[in-house]
């Protein structure tokens, strides 16, 4: 590699989805609107769930925070993007690159943690329904829920400062919306195997873990709601699974095709259409998901709004 054009960079310059303008009004208000509709989606949930008494269970306790993360890392990605959408100046400042790749990686892996959390606690819903309330007792919730955090954030560490020893760039040009760890180690001077091999290992091995403790939670449900005799108690207890299976499959589809190759495989054009999909969709369609398909999220929806209605009607 020719050295003479290698160089220290203070800032990145972020090409964004689209290098046409006639796209960049279009693009702006898509996006615009997708996000508006998961900040209300996610904060909707959240409040939803702390309003109402009968949703304060495990269950919602964790998708309390899954609204969260979901809320976090769209908010870290997305109103970056729409301002680039529509400025000519489009750079991002080296720490400001390193804050925003460490906070996304922190809440993505964190999500990734927190849907296994989420399949566990079926597991003894169904498997375990009248042990339910002793097992998931409020210390263990929130102790899990604090490991998903604390995994995140040291998982996101060690990359980071990986990335803060990469000493030179051939270019400060990122060919994404964000910054993302595979484009910037694409930009690299120096040998970067070790942050590509590291990045291949935490993710895949945080896919393994993940989806085998997946895997084993609901191969234990389905085998306990076959040996149910009650087609209601089947019908329910599918119902109450539904929803987080269509999270699973979702999310982990997408992270395992951008994160789980090896760098040879890496298209940053197909993978930066990709990530768009969990960055700005996916965090969008899972307060659908679990609000659609689920009895008691949409009766405690009808009951906080009749509950704002009559506050909000004068005394006469």
């Amino acid at each position: 590699m020719d050295k003479e054009n290698c160089s220290t960079v203070s800032e990145f310059i972020l090409v964004g989805l689209s290098d046409l303008p006639e796209l960049s009004v279009f693009l702006f208000l898509v996006f615009l609107l997708i996000y508006g509709a998961t900040v209300m989606g996610n904060l909707g949930m959240i409040t939803v769930i702390q309003a109402s008494s009968q949703l304060h269970t495990p269950m919602y306790f964790f998708l309390s925070h899954l609204s969260f993360v979901d809320f976090c890392y769209s908010t870290i990605i997305v109103p970056k993007m729409l301002a680039n959408t529509l400025s000519k100046d489009k750079a991002i400042s080296y720490l400001g690159c390193i804050v925003q790749l460490y906070l996304f990686c922190t809440y993505a892996i964190t999500e990734v943690i927190l849907l296994a959390v989420m399949a566990y606690d079926r597991f003894v819903a169904i498997c375990y329904p009248l042990l339910y309330m002793v097992i998931m007792s409020q210390k263990l919730c929130m102790e899990l829920v604090a490991a998903c955090y604390l995994c995140g954030a040291v998982c996101s560490l060690i990359h980071i400062c990986l990335a803060f020893d990469i000493p030179s760039y051939r270019s400060n040009v990122i060919n994404h919306f964000f910054c993302d760890l595979p484009p910037i180690l694409s930009l690299a001077c120096s040998d970067v195997s070790m942050n590509e091999l590291l990045l291949f290992i935490v993710a895949t091995s945080n896919e393994i873990i993940t989806i085998a403790i997946i895997l084993t939670s609901y191969l234990f449900i389905f085998i306990t709601i076959l040996r149910m005799r009650s087609a209601e108690g089947r019908h329910k207890a599918f119902s109450t699974c539904a929803s987080h299976l269509t999270a699973i499959v979702v999310f982990h589809g997408t992270i395992l095709f951008i994160y789980c190759r090896p760098n040879s495989d890496y298209n940053l054009e197909t993978d930066k259409v990709a990530t768009v999909f969990y960055t700005v969709v996916i965090p969008l369609l899972n307060p659908l998901i679990y609000s659609l398909r689920n009895k008691d999220v949409k009766e405690a929806c009808r009951k906080v709004v009749r509950l704002k209605l009559l506050s909000a009607r004068p005394i006469s």
